[in-house]
This record gives structure tokens, C-alpha cells and sequence, in this order.
């Protein structure tokens, strides 16, 4: 009896070891399983707070005109001052020069590099509507600037009314002309939509306040191709051609120059006048002599700036409306049209303040 007690003890003591063991290995082959479930799921976890966290680092690319140009040059200090001012991905690049096509290659480039956003100041707005279409059916914010017939953008931003900035123009020339005497207007481009705006807006402001004024309709308006070297060629053309001519209104940045410059070489001095657009650093000798009457513009760093202002707020899904304040002396109170914002930001440059501004 004793020997049949003994064996059925060891056989439960084996029984119950077997069990143990069974367990143990359930329990080394169910908890991996789950170790890795929690892993996945807090890796998941970290993932959406990394997304989350980089859901407001944008990439903003502003193409220009023309990298060398100097108006350029100086968007370019406010582009750079707003990366270091919001610590976004913000820069500036454009073609070598003034042409449509090269400006063009330079937005698609940006676009295959996935940029978030795009402020372009287009050469040709409407040889540039295929390709920021492109960008906004890819989710690309598009600002542009000087471009207040473009279609395929989100905003256009402007400096000032075009209307009242080519009547002041017209003002400030007709001052200097004793508001008498035949006068012509100059253009980057034909294509332009802010330089033909300012002209035709000169032109219509001279219709209605200078009725001893003269446009020579032959030569109203002469293409520029924003070159120093054109405007000036030209300028001494249609001087030698219309020696009556008495003032010339100056839309590129370099129309006036090149015009002062031909005044200054052919001794013309008080005789023929410009105004226009125009940078007051590197034009500060022509002010100096008389050779510019006056220079009118807006600071391309502050419409740098506010372009990139302007994209950030889109993608950060904020209200772009009338009466938006971007920080900018003239950006701080926007009226929008349509699409078009409008500041209140152009400054005029003569010899007796040329000094007040270091650009």
C-alpha cells in the first residue's frame, strides 16, 4: 500500500512539473508577441509627434526677376532676415537674368524639389500662369508680387495702388517740366503688368491735370527689357530723333538711370527730365547732378518679406483679409481685392533725402 501511495506522489509531482513548464514556455512565447504589439504602437506614436511637431517647418522659395538685378539684390536681405527672423526654410533664387523662360526653369526646378510654397515675381505673368498652376494642383502655396493680372496664384501682393503711383509719377515729372512740354514713357516690357499700369496711369493723370503736356504717341511707350544699357541706348535715340522731347517717365528701375545718364552725357542738364522708379544708392550722383528729377519706389526687402509673411499665414491656415497687418511699415494695413493686396509703401527718393536710405 505504501509503494502505490509512493508512486502516485511521484506521479503527480511530475504532472504538476510538466504543467509548470508548459506555462512557462506559453507565457516566454505569448509576451515577445506582445512586447512587439507595444513597440509598433509607440513607434506609431512617436512618428505622429514628429509629424506634428515639423507640420510648420515650411520651405518658402521666392524667385525674382533676375538674381543680379540690385532691386533684386535687396529682396533678397528681406528674405533673408525673415528666415532668421521666423527660423523657416526661406530664400531666394532666380534666373541670371531677365528672361521669361529661365524664370520659368527655375520654378519647375523648385516645384520637382517640393517646396511648400512659391513667391514669384513674374518677367511675363501670363507666359508663368502654366506652370504655377502646375504648383497649386501639387498643393504649392503661390504668392506673387507685381502681377496683379496673374491667375494661378493664392494672393498677388502690391506695394500701392498702380493707379495712384503712376499718377504721382506723372506729378512729380510735370513739376520738374513746369508741367509743359512733350514727354514719352518707358517700360521694362510690354508684358509687365506693373509697368504698364504705371504708364498707362501717367498717361492719364497728364490727360487730366497737364493739358500743356504732350505725349509723343509714336514713342509712348518704349520697351526697356529692364537693361541699364537699353534704356540708356535708347534714351539717346529718341532724344537725337525728338529734340523737342522734354521728360521721360521711368516704370523699370532702370529706365530712369539709363535716362539720366544720356541727359547727363549729351549736356541736357535742366532741359530734359525724368522720373521714375529707381534705386536711390546707386543712382545718387544722377540726383546729385539733375540729371533725375526724382526717384519713387518701395523697399524690395519689406516686399520680400511680406511675401514670405503672406505664404506662412496660408499655410498656417490664418485669414488673409482687408485690414491684415503683416509688421511692415506701408504692409499694415492690406486691402484685398479679388485676390490682390495692396499696401501703402512707396517712398520718393530726391537729393535732399537720397542719403536717408542706405540700399
Amino acid at each position: 500500500m505504501k509503494k502505490i501511495i509512493a508512486i502516485l506522489l511521484t506521479l503527480v509531482m511530475v504532472f504538476g512539473l510538466v504543467a509548470c513548464g508548459n506555462k512557462t514556455e506559453e507565457t516566454k512565447e505569448t509576451e515577445p508577441a506582445k512586447d512587439t504589439e507595444e513597440a509598433v504602437d509607440d513607434a506609431e506614436a512617436e512618428d505622429q509627434g514628429e509629424e506634428k511637431a515639423s507640420s510648420g517647418d515650411w520651405t518658402i522659395a521666392v524667385v525674382p526677376k533676375d538674381e543680379a538685378n540690385p532691386w533684386f539684390v535687396r529682396m533678397k536681405e528681406g528674405v533673408d532676415k525673415y528666415a532668421a527672423d521666423t527660423g523657416l526654410d526661406a530664400f531666394q533664387r532666380g534666373p541670371a537674368e531677365t528672361d521669361a523662360q529661365q524664370q520659368i526653369q527655375v520654378v519647375e526646378d523648385l516645384i520637382a524639389q517640393g517646396v511648400d510654397a512659391l513667391c514669384v515675381v513674374p518677367h511675363d505673368p501670363g507666359a508663368m500662369e502654366p506652370v504655377l498652376k502646375k504648383a497649386m494642383d501639387q498643393g504649392i502655396v503661390v504668392i506673387t508680387h507685381e502681377a496683379a493680372s496673374q491667375v494661378n496664384c493664392d494672393y498677388n501682393l502690391e506695394a500701392f495702388n498702380y493707379d495712384e503711383y503712376g499718377a504721382y509719377i506723372m506729378d512729380t515729372l510735370a513739376e520738374a517740366m513746369g508741367e509743359e512740354g512733350k514727354y514719352i514713357t518707358m517700360v521694362g516690357s510690354l508684358t509687365n503688368d506693373s509697368h504698364n499700369m504705371e504708364a498707362e496711369s501717367a498717361m492719364a493723370r497728364q490727360e487730366e491735370k497737364y493739358p500743356n503736356m504732350e505725349l509723343i504717341e509714336e514713342d509712348k511707350k518704349v520697351e526697356t527689357e529692364d537693361n541699364p544699357e537699353i534704356a540708356y541706348q535708347k534714351a539717346k535715340e529718341i532724344i537725337t530723333k525728338h529734340p523737342d522731347l522734354k521728360g521721360v517717365v521711368g516704370t523699370s528701375s532702370f529706365d530712369s538711370p539709363g535716362v539720366g545718364r544720356a541727359i547727363e552725357e549729351l549736356g541736357l542738364i535742366g532741359k530734359v527730365f525724368t522720373a521714375g522708379t529707381g534705386m536711390p544708392q546707386t543712382n545718387k550722383a544722377l540726383l546729385e547732378s539733375g540729371a533725375v528729377h526724382a526717384l519713387t519706389l518701395w523697399d524690395p526687402a519689406d516686399a520680400g518679406y511680406a511675401m514670405c509673411e503672406i505664404a506662412r499665414m496660408v499655410l498656417d491656415g490664418e485669414k488673409v483679409e482687408t485690414g491684415t497687418d503683416l509688421g511692415l511699415e506701408g504692409y499694415d494695413n492690406l486691402v484685398l481685392e479679388d485676390k490682390t493686396l495692396t499696401g501703402q509703401a512707396w517712398i520718393t527718393i530726391t537729393k535732399d533725402n537720397v542719403d536717408e536710405f542706405n540700399f
